[in-house]
């Protein structure tokens, strides 16, 4: 996968609407919730009831994302995607208190937030050339299913061909799916797809890198997901 990919968010219509929220993703320390990258955009429009399943939101992706700092990881109890998975000591935690969600990233990894259609995303580039996306949002309807095809259609979105794989379930909250991608200039690259499903918010997790470097990132890339929690109790509500 590219380092650099056009962060463009296409959004479907689930035949429901995506209810707007300012994107939050706290980049600075002690889990200060103020913070964004200097270079971060935020559009603060709700998406109306009845939007078009072609409309996008676009990010500026000219100008270099932001060294993320390490976050204070708030307190309470969270739903972790895979705790058997172990974070190495040198990682630093990003959260997103608002939304309910954080995770573990390589020290060093540049990232980014933006808000559009009703959707929250984080952008990210790890040093080793893992790209990530982030994507949360507020609809207590969907399924992991729906997720993964919300995934899909994101990453078309930026012109790029997926074929997904089936998902497979770690919990009741989680599942994950691989996937091949081909972008338009015809180089490929693997994904990993973590989805979960809070009591109302939903969270879609995209990993991937370049055919050739997939498998020396892969330990990095099931760190990077394996590491996710929310605090809301997941879909199961426990």
């Amino acid at each position: 996968m590219k380092n650099k990919l056009f962060l463009i968010i296409t959004i479907l219509t689930f035949a429901m609407s995506f209810t707007g929220c300012s994107a939050s993703f706290s980049t600075g320390t002690n889990g200060a919730n103020t913070a964004k990258p200097a270079n971060s955009t935020t559009t603060n429009a709700a998406a109306p009831a009845n939007k078009p399943a072609n409309s996008t939101a676009t990010a500026n992706t000219d100008k270099p994302k932001a060294a993320l700092a390490n976050e204070k990881k708030p307190s309470g109890t969270a739903k972790t995607a895979n705790k058997d998975v172990p974070v190495p000591a040198d990682w630093i935690y990003v959260s997103d208190e608002v939304k309910g969600y954080g995770f573990s990233v390589p020290a060093g990894t540049t990232g980014e937030t933006d808000n559009g259609g009703g959707v929250d995303f984080f952008s990210a580039t790890t040093p080793s050339g893992v790209d990530m996306f982030v994507l949360a949002y507020r609809d207590k309807e969907l399924t992991k299913e729906d997720l993964l095809k919300f995934a899909v259609t994101f990453l078309e979105g930026m012109g790029q061909k997926v074929t997904p794989g089936a998902l497979k379930g770690e919990s009741d909250d989680y599942a994950v799916a691989d996937a091949t991608t081909t972008m338009e200039d015809g180089s490929k690259g693997k994904l990993r797809i973590m989805v979960g499903t809070d009591v109302s918010d939903n969270y879609v997790m995209i990993l991937g890198a370049d055919t050739d470097k997939f498998a020396a990132n892969e330990k990095i890339i099931d760190e990077i997901w394996g590491s996710f929690e929310m605090w809301s109790g997941g879909a199961s509500n426990n």
